[in-house]
C-alpha cells in the first residue's frame, strides 16, 4: 500500500519533470503523456484512498517525511487527481500547434503533484514541502506567458502575497518544536502543543490558510492570478491550490477548537468573505473576474464550516465546488478562446452560439446559486446546519452569502443567454479578462471531443455529487473522514435556503442589467475587489519600501561612510609610519648593520695567520684575566 502512495507522488512529478525538461521536442507527444499521466494518477488515488494507505520515509532526525490517503486526505486526494485529469483532458484540445505544450503540461503535473503531496502529508515537514512547492509552480503558471509584463506582474502579485502568509506555516513549526511536540510534528498531535506556543502555532496555520485560500484580507491576488490560461484558473481556483487552505482547516479544526480561539475567528472570517466577495462577485463586468471572486466566496463557505467544526459539510462544499467551478472557468477559456471576448456584455448570447458549452455553463452556474437539486445547494445546507448550532449570527451570515451567491451566478447566465448584441464581438480579451490558451481560428459552434467530454463528465458530477447530501450517504461520508456526532440540517433547512436561492435568481434575472440600486461608490468599491490591493499597498507595502530606502539611505551614509572612513585612515596610518617610524627603524638596522661590520673588521685584524702573533695575544689575554682575578679577590 505504501507503494502506491508514493507512486501517487512520483508519477505526475516524474511526468512533469520529464516533459519541462525535454521542452518544445516534446510538444507533439506532451499532451498525450499528460493525460496518461494524470489517468494513472486518478488509478493510484482512487487505490490509496480505498487502501487508506501510509508512508513514511526518513528526512531529519526526529522529523519524518510522512504521507497517508485515509479519511479527509484520501478523498481529497481523489478530488484533485479527477480534477487534474478532467483540466488536461480539455487542455489537450485547447492548447493549438505552436504554442509551448510540453512547459504547459509539464508544469500543470508538478503543481498536482506539490499538491497531492500537500494533502496527503502527515508531518509538517512532508507539508511544508509540497506547500512551498506547490507556490512556486503555481506562479510559473499563472505567469506562463511571460512576455506580457501584465501577466508578469500578476504572477508575482500573486506568489508575494501568498508567500508572505505562507511564513505562518513555518512560524507553526518553529512554535511546535520549541512546545516539545513529539512524533515529528504529525498533523493530528498539533493540538497537544501546550500554551502559549500552542496559540502562535494556531495562529501560524490560520494565517496561512487563509492567505491560500483568497479569504479577507487577502483576497485580492485571486483577482491578478486570472490573467492566468483558462486551464490553470480552472486547476489552481477550483480543487487545488486556492482551496488548499480551506482544507488544511478542515483538517486542523480539533487545533482551532483547542486554542479557544481559533473556531470562532476563522467561522466569522469565512462568513464575511463569503458574503464580501459574494458582493465584490456581483459588481463584476468581466466573467474571469467574477467566477475569481465567487471562488473566494465560496471558499469562505468551507472555512467557516471549519470554524464550527462542520467538517463533513466544508467537505462536500470542497468536492461539490470543484467539479461547479473547474466547469464554469473551462466554459469560460472555450468562450474566450472562441469568442475572444471576456466581459459579460460582449459574451451576450455566447451559450446561443455552442449549447452543450451553454448548457455546461448553465448547471455550474445554478449549483453555484445554491439551486435544488444540484450539489452545492445541498452541500450549503450541511455546513450551514454546524453554523446553526453554533452561532445563529453566523447561519443568518450564511443564508445572506448564499442569497448573493445566487444573484451573481444568475446574472452571468442572463448575459450569456441574451440574444446577441448588433455590435460585433471585441476581437481582444480584455485586460481583466485575459489569460485564454491563445489566439484560435475555431468557430464558437466548434467544440473540439477533449472538451465536450471534459464539460460532461464535470457537469455530471455536478448534479449526482448532491447525493451526498442524503442521510444515508452523508453519514457514510462523515464516517469515512472521521466527522461523526456533527449537526445534520433538518427539512426546514433545505427548503428555506432553497426558497431563498430561486427567489434570488429569479429577481437577479428580471433585474437582468439594469443599473445598480446601491450607491456609485459602493458598486466602484466593489468592483475593484473592495480596494484591498491599495490597501494592503497603503498599509503594508509602501510602509515596507519606505523603510528599506531608509535603510539603504543608512547604509550609504552612515554605514558605507564609516567603512569608507576608516579604510581611508588606515591609509594615512600606513602613510605616516612608512614616512616616520619605518624610517627611523630603517636607519636603525642599517646603524646595528654598519656597526656588525666596523666590529667584523676589527675582529679580522687580530687574524694573521703567524704564530708568534697569536702567542702574543694569548700571553696578553692571560695577563689581563690574571690582573683581574688579583683584583677581583
Amino acid at each position: 500500500m505504501s507503494a502506491a502512495l508514493w507512486a501517487l507522488v512520483v508519477v505526475p512529478l516524474a511526468a512533469g519533470a520529464l516533459l519541462a525538461a525535454v521542452g518544445r521536442g516534446a510538444d507533439r507527444y506532451a499532451p498525450a503523456v499528460a493525460v496518461a499521466a494524470s489517468a494513472a494518477t486518478l488509478a493510484l488515488a482512487v487505490y490509496a484512498a480505498a487502501a487508506r494507505a501510509a508512508a513514511q520515509a526518513p528526512l531529519l532526525a526526529g522529523l519524518p517525511f510522512g504521507l497517508g490517503a485515509h479519511g479527509l486526505s484520501g478523498l481529497m486526494a481523489v478530488t484533485v487527481a479527477v480534477v487534474t485529469l478532467a483540466v488536461l483532458v480539455f487542455s489537450a484540445g485547447d492548447m493549438g500547434a505552436g504554442q509551448p505544450r510540453a512547459r504547459f503540461f509539464g508544469l500543470m503535473l508538478l503543481f498536482g503533484g506539490a499538491m497531492l503531496v500537500t494533502v496527503t502529508a502527515t508531518t509538517l515537514p512532508a507539508l511544508l514541502m509540497g506547500w512551498e512547492f506547490m507556490g512556486a509552480t503555481s506562479w510559473a503558471l499563472i505567469g506562463f506567458r511571460w512576455r506580457d509584463p501584465v501577466r508578469a506582474e500578476a504572477a508575482g502579485v500573486a506568489y508575494v502575497t501568498t508567500r508572505a502568509a505562507d511564513l505562518g506555516l513555518y512560524l507553526a513549526a518553529g512554535a511546535a518544536l520549541a512546545g516539545g511536540q513529539a512524533s515529528g510534528l504529525a498533523l493530528d498531535r498539533l493540538r497537544e502543543v501546550p500554551a502559549p506556543w500552542l496559540h502562535l502555532l494556531t495562529a501560524g496555520v490560520v494565517v496561512a490558510a487563509l492567505g491560500k485560500s483568497a479569504q479577507l484580507p487577502f483576497s485580492f491576488w485571486l483577482s491578478r492570478a486570472m490573467q492566468g490560461p483558462s486551464p490553470v484558473s480552472a486547476l489552481l481556483h477550483s480543487a487545488t491550490m486556492v482551496v488548499a487552505g480551506a482544507y488544511l482547516l478542515l483538517r486542523l479544526q480539533p487545533l482551532l477548537a483547542a486554542s479557544g480561539w481559533g473556531d470562532d475567528a476563522v467561522a466569522w472570517t469565512g462568513a464575511a468573505t463569503a458574503l464580501a466577495l459574494g458582493l465584490v462577485a456581483v459588481a463584476q463586468q468581466d466573467l474571469k473576474q467574477l467566477l475569481a471572486a465567487s471562488s473566494c466566496a465560496q471558499i469562505g463557505f468551507m472555512v467557516l464550516a471549519a470554524g464550527v467544526g462542520a467538517t463533513t459539510g466544508g467537505t462536500l462544499q470542497l468536492v461539490a465546488h470543484a467539479a461547479a467551478k473547474s466547469l464554469a472557468f473551462l466554459v469560460a477559456g472555450f468562450w474566450l478562446a472562441a469568442l475572444g471576448a471576456g466581459t459579460l456584455p460582449a459574451l451576450r448570447g455566447a451559450a446561443r452560439r455552442n449549447r452543450v458549452a451553454g448548457a455546461a455553463f448553465t448547471t455550474a452556474a445554478l449549483s453555484l446559486a445554491g439551486v435544488p437539486p444540484l450539489s452545492l445547494w445541498a452541500a450549503k445546507d450541511v455546513l450551514l446546519a454546524g453554523a446553526l448550532e453554533h452561532s445563529p449570527a453566523l447561519y443568518a451570515a450564511g443564508l445572506a452569502a448564499a442569497v448573493v451567491s445566487a444573484v451573481y451566478a444568475v446574472k452571468a447566465l442572463w448575459y450569456v443567454w441574451r440574444p446577441p448584441a448588433p455590435a460585433p464581438l471585441p476581437t481582444t480579451a480584455t485586460a481583466a479578462g485575459g489569460g485564454g490558451s491563445g489566439p484560435t481560428d475555431r468557430s464558437p459552434r466548434t467544440l473540439p471531443v477533449s472538451e465536450a467530454l471534459a464539460f460532461a463528465a464535470l457537469a455530471l458530477a455536478v448534479a449526482a455529487l448532491a447525493v451526498l447530501a442524503l442521510p444515508g450517504p452523508r453519514t457514510a461520508a462523515a464516517d469515512r473522514i472521521g466527522a461523526r456526532g456533527e449537526a445534520a440540517p433538518y427539512a426546514w433547512e433545505f427548503a428555506l435556503s432553497a426558497a431563498l436561492a430561486l427567489a434570488a435568481s429569479a429577481a437577479a434575472w428580471t433585474w437582468g442589467d439594469r443599473r445598480s440600486p446601491l450607491p456609485a461608490r459602493v458598486v466602484a468599491a466593489a468592483s475593484a475587489w473592495l480596494g484591498l490591493e491599495a490597501a494592503v499597498r497603503a498599509v503594508l507595502v509602501r510602509p515596507v519600501r519606505r523603510l528599506a530606502a531608509a535603510l539603504a539611505a543608512f547604509d550609504d551614509r552612515v554605514l558605507d561612510r564609516g567603512v569608507r572612513g576608516l579604510a581611508r585612515g588606515t591609509l594615512r596610518l600606513a602613510g605616516g609610519v612608512d614616512r616616520g617610524a619605518e624610517t627611523a627603524v630603517d636607519r636603525a638596522v642599517e646603524g646595528v648593520g654598519a656597526l656588525s661590520r666596523a666590529l667584523g673588521r676589527l675582529a679580522r685584524r687580530p687574524q694573521t695567520g703567524q704564530v708568534h702573533t697569536y702567542l702574543a695575544q694569548a700571553v696578553a689575554a692571560f695577563t689581563v684575566l690574571a690582573a683581574v682575578f688579583v683584583l677581583v679577590r
